[in-house]
């Protein structure tokens, strides 16, 4: 399987269907009522993480995502068939966005959680829910909402509990090996991890934990060098980073503590606040005669750090890494520090009342000619299809309530002037 961990397509859910417009025919049965139907709800667009993926490539490959619009109401008030919901699956571990506006959207943590991110468009009403004593045969009709269009860029962030980072050739992969079942690709070439890696490590109290081996780091990479933001985004998640460090000084310079440093601050730099997570220095390769006279040296220059001495390859100090694992994962909190709680994700944006302040513009076109535009304006023009008589006259009502035509008024438009909503001209008749 291709490891892919960022992908942008769009997402549509359905829109509504409309409602009917129809009157009872009947043998025997005289001035039949109106018994036109209401129009379906449209298909919602509904994520589900799935452990059993591992990368977003289907969200790659396949662009776009279209929920079923909802059918039409029809006679003998009969309901349309609501349409069907899209349900998009993806890796636990995935982040979505609003690429349009960078806000995020959802964060897949855990198996089977499920989200709806674009909500189908209500169905319109049919005129059997307009009748009344003053209309008993009402000709109006509603047209269904549109449904939602997002925009979705989605990022794959490796869910572990620790997560190995050092420079290429520190032997995180050779490590790993040695602490689980994973059989990553090693080699002494730099860069032969290319994906993350995950293992799961048991210490000798039976605690277990999920350890990644994640692609080495060079100078720059917070700026996008080398594999840059494609590694880091993934540390983010990790509850203890641990710091493995070649100290033979085969990479970069021949200074241990120059090398610490360098990786520290590609991390600070990238988010400052993983300088809050738990550090374990792992001194890797001591099997090395190099070695046992750098970690001399750079244990004078950080006394105070949590240093374990290993070899992966010789399986030195295996299991006291692991049992130190194992104690700092039981004094992390619950709640890691990059997850945020449900109700403070900014989802899309639903807006459950109405604003005072009404969106409406009117232009003058000159020569008698007048525009009316809006988002609160285009709302009611699609909400409200001019095809009858009575959803004229109910148009007309909408349009008054938002204001507009006082704003002609006072603008002097006059009897007879031509007014354009969107794609529909009307006569001002005042």
């Amino acid at each position: 399987m291709k490891f892919v961990d960022v992908a942008q397509f769009n997402i549509k859910s359905g829109n509504g269907g409309d409602g009917a417009v129809s009157f009872r025919h009947e043998l025997y049965v005289a001035n039949g009522g109106p018994n036109g139907g209401d129009g379906g709800k449209g298909g919602d667009v509904i994520f589900v993480a799935d452990e059993g993926k591992s990368s977003l490539l289907d969200l790659k490959l396949q662009r776009f995502y279209t929920a079923q619009d909802g059918f039409k109401g029809d006679i003998k008030n009969m309901h349309g068939k609501n349409g069907k919901d899209i349900v998009i699956k993806v890796p636990v571990g995935t982040v979505l966005f609003d690429a349009d506006s960078g806000e995020m959207l959802a964060d897949f943590t855990k198996n089977d959680e499920e989200k709806v991110l674009a909500l189908g468009g209500k169905g319109g009403r049919g005129n059997a829910r307009f009748a009344n004593s003053r209309n008993k045969a009402p000709t109006i009709f509603e047209a269904g909402d549109p449904g939602q269009e997002i925009n979705i860029k989605a990022e794959l962030k490796v869910l572990a509990d620790v997560g190995f980072v050092g420079l290429p050739n520190a032997g995180k992969s050779t490590l790993l090996r040695a602490i689980s079942n994973s059989k990553p690709q090693v080699a002494d070439y730099p860069f032969t991890t290319l994906n993350p890696q995950l293992g799961v490590s048991r210490d000798k109290q039976g605690r277990t934990f999920t350890v990644a081996d994640l692609p080495g780091l060079i100078e720059g990479a917070s700026l996008g060098k080398g594999l840059g933001h494609e590694f880091l985004r993934h540390i983010e998640r990790c509850k203890i980073i641990c710091h493995v460090i070649d100290m033979s000084g085969n990479y970069a310079t021949e200074d241990v503590v120059a090398n610490y440093n360098l990786i520290r601050k590609e991390l600070l730099d990238y988010n400052l606040n993983l300088d809050k997570r738990v550090e374990i220095i792992v001194a890797n390769k001591m099997d090395i005669e190099e070695a046992q006279i750098n970690i001399l040296y750079f244990k004078e220059h950080f006394k105070d750090k949590n240093i374990i001495e290993v070899s992966g390859l010789s399986k030195i100090n295996i299991d006291q890494l692991l049992l130190e694992i194992g104690s700092q994962l039981e004094n992390v909190k619950d709640e890691p520090l990059w997850l945020i709680k449900g109700d403070e994700i900014p989802g899309f944006k639903l807006y459950t009342f109405e604003s005072d302040i009404k969106d409406v513009i009117v232009r003058n076109l000159g020569n008698g000619r007048w525009s009316i535009e809006g988002e609160d304006v285009y709302k009611v023009y699609q909400k409200t299809p001019i095809s009858t008589h009575d959803n004229l006259l109910l148009f007309n009502e909408k349009i008054k309530a938002l204001g507009a035509y006082d704003i002609l008024r006072e603008k002097g438009a006059q009897r007879g002037d031509i007014v354009k909503i969107f794609d529909m001209e009307l006569e001002w008749m005042d």
